[in-house]
């Protein structure tokens, strides 16, 4: 492997003007690793169809249809990871984190039908904005051994490559992801949120800051509006995302 050669294609990214061209760099990196398939999604939610969100990738014939029909997408230990880190990481390290979740067993149906469409092993890279996580780019197939300069490269690689088919495939989309998000808030409403954040109810948040009930559901609404939340779990959640609370 050779790590002059993701950071060709990067360059090569930045100086191409088709989908069609960012593609070629993306197999051609991709095989090169000796990896089979590979994706570059934006992030989907729990009810949508990730297939409508797929940006470029190649797949197992049939395993789209088979992870739409069967709603992996609610239960697949990789995408539910991608919440929780910030760097790249291998398939097999979302499975072991999830091996006690209450839908482990669909987990391991689902590892295993991956593995009958070719899909053994394989890494997945995040791409975080301003908005939180964005996206990311999946490579897979059979088991390659990445090195950790090799994952930083294709973090890097990941980025880039999003961003570049974002531009061309979904522009509209991609200049609101990359607008600032300016959230002002008060010492006052920091303070509750971050006590939001870490379970107090309000009684409770109302006793450690020498407030009345009426006042810290006052700052919550506020709080509410100001990040467009439709309730308090919401709130948490959006501030996570845009790193208001840690």
């Amino acid at each position: 492997m050779n790590p002059n050669a993701i950071l060709a294609a990067i360059d090569e990214i930045e100086g191409v003007d088709t989908v069609e061209e960012i593609v070629s760099i993306i197999a051609d990196l991709t095989r090169q690793y000796g990896f089979d398939y590979f994706g570059i999604l934006r992030q989907p939610k729990p009810h949508e169809n990730p297939m409508r969100l797929i940006l470029t990738g190649s797949f197992p014939e049939g395993w789209p249809e088979t992870y739409i029909k069967k709603r992996y997408v609610l239960i697949d230990p990789v995408i539910r990871y991608l919440n929780h880190v910030r760097h790249g990481f291998r398939w097999t390290e979302s499975a072991v984190v999830h091996v006690n979740d209450s839908h482990g067993r669909r987990m391991e149906r689902m590892m295993a039908d991956a593995k009958k469409f070719g899909l053994e092993d394989g890494y997945c890279f995040p791409v975080h904005g301003r908005r939180g996580l964005l996206g990311h780019l999946t490579v897979g197939g059979r088991p390659v051994d990445l090195t950790r300069a090799d994952i930083a490269l294709f973090d890097s690689f990941a980025r880039c490559a999003f961003w570049r088919l974002l531009e061309l495939v979904e522009p509209d989309v991609g200049s609101a992801l990359a607008q600032n998000v300016e959230i002002k808030m008060t010492h006052r409403e920091m303070e509750a949120l971050s006590y939001l954040s870490e379970g107090l109810t309000s009684p409770e948040i109302a006793t450690e800051l020498e407030l009345s009930n009426h006042t810290v559901d006052w700052y919550m609404n506020g709080i509410q509006q100001k990040l467009q939340a439709k309730n308090r779990h919401h709130a948490i959640a959006i501030a996570f995302r845009l790193g208001l609370i840690s």
